[in-house]
């Protein structure tokens, strides 16, 4: 008899923040996987920021996620049920598993973990998507050297954490924005940052000119909004700003702020790029290989936010955008 399977389906499209009534919550018979399938039980699921992009209509990088179906989510799990000879039970895969307790999924979608080499969560983190965006949006979009200033908002989240780390390994000054004192003392003291701003105490172009004095050679922009504004003000000559996200314009209900400091990029003859981890799929085994080797000696760290509960998904999402995740956002199923 086939396992009941709580699923998260996508009942209406937001206006604003998600509510409880743009979710329906089923449960239903998981499917038995047919030839090249492999039934895969979830343990934990990734909440990231893009996930309110998916629940919009409109083109984009991925197709919306269409009313009545299940919520798209990476996440980790263990297979139960193989049609795939690549696959067996007991085996731990990553991909797009859904926000549901068990996926019925094609076995090229995901891919085989070693659950040996790190806790589940690490692999939607730092050895993960995560981790990823990080390694590529900075290493080769922003095209860091040594010596130079690296500005990151988002700082404490997964996301701007590792870039912080990743340019301080590669010899670079690194100035940290997130919101709250726990935030900054944790990117500093913890993580090894030079500098932080609490864009919750202070202004945060005034605290670009306290902690960059000599301007900015690569901003990583997470929240988008007045702080990107903030940074394009200060950028040097041929600065490279890497936009990975705007996490402060996805639930507005007015239309998107864009950038009104955007000249300076004319003066400064500098580059703004958008990135995208799904294009680098081809070297994700090269990313993860330099954070593992950085992982083990102790240059770079991770944190999960762990959240219990499947049920819990709708509020659990919505610590992402009231700043209250500490690290890389997770669901226990």
């Amino acid at each position: 008899m086939p396992p009941s399977n709580h699923q998260f389906l996508l009942a209406a499209r937001p206006l604003g923040l998600p509510k409880a009534s743009d979710w329906d919550f089923v449960t239903a018979p998981a499917a038995a996987p047919q030839t090249g399938e492999i039934l895969v039980r979830t343990n934990y699921i990734s909440l990231d920021p893009a996930m309110r992009g998916w629940m919009n209509e409109g083109k984009s990088y991925v197709p919306a996620v269409k009313i009545g179906e299940v919520m798209r989510a990476l996440a980790v799990g263990e297979v139960i049920e193989s049609a795939d000879q690549k696959f067996a039970p007991g085996d731990f895969v990553s991909g797009p598993l859904g926000v549901q307790e068990f996926a019925t999924i094609k076995a090229g979608l995901v891919q085989k973990i070693d659950a040996t080499l790190a806790p589940l969560p690490v692999f939607l983190n730092l050895l993960g998507m995560t981790g990823m965006t990080a390694y590529f949006g900075l290493l080769e979009v922003g095209e860091p050297k040594a010596g130079e200033t690296v500005v990151v908002s988002g700082a404490a989240g997964a996301v701007g954490a590792a870039v912080g780390q990743i340019a301080k390994i590669k010899g670079c000054r690194v100035v940290g924005i997130a919101g709250g004192a726990e935030k900054c003392r944790y990117i500093v003291q913890e993580l090894g940052f030079d500098a932080a701003i609490d864009y919750k105490a202070e202004d945060a172009a005034q605290g670009l000119k306290r902690t960059c004095p000599d301007g900015i050679d690569v901003y990583f922009d997470n929240v988008g909004g007045d702080i990107l504004d903030a940074c394009l003000a200060r950028i040097n000559l041929r600065a490279r700003i890497v936009i990975c996200g705007a996490i402060s314009q996805y639930n507005s209900t007015t239309a998107i702020k864009g950038p009104a400091n955007y000249l300076s990029l004319l003066v400064n003859r500098a580059r703004m790029q958008g990135m995208i981890v799904f294009d680098y799929a081809d070297r994700y085994h090269i990313a993860a290989q330099d954070m593992a080797a950085w992982m083990k000696e102790g240059k770079l760290q991770g944190r999960e936010d762990v959240v219990e509960g499947i049920e819990n998904f709708p509020s659990a999402l919505l610590k992402l955008f009231s700043g209250e995740n500490f690290g890389k956002l997770v669901l226990k199923v």
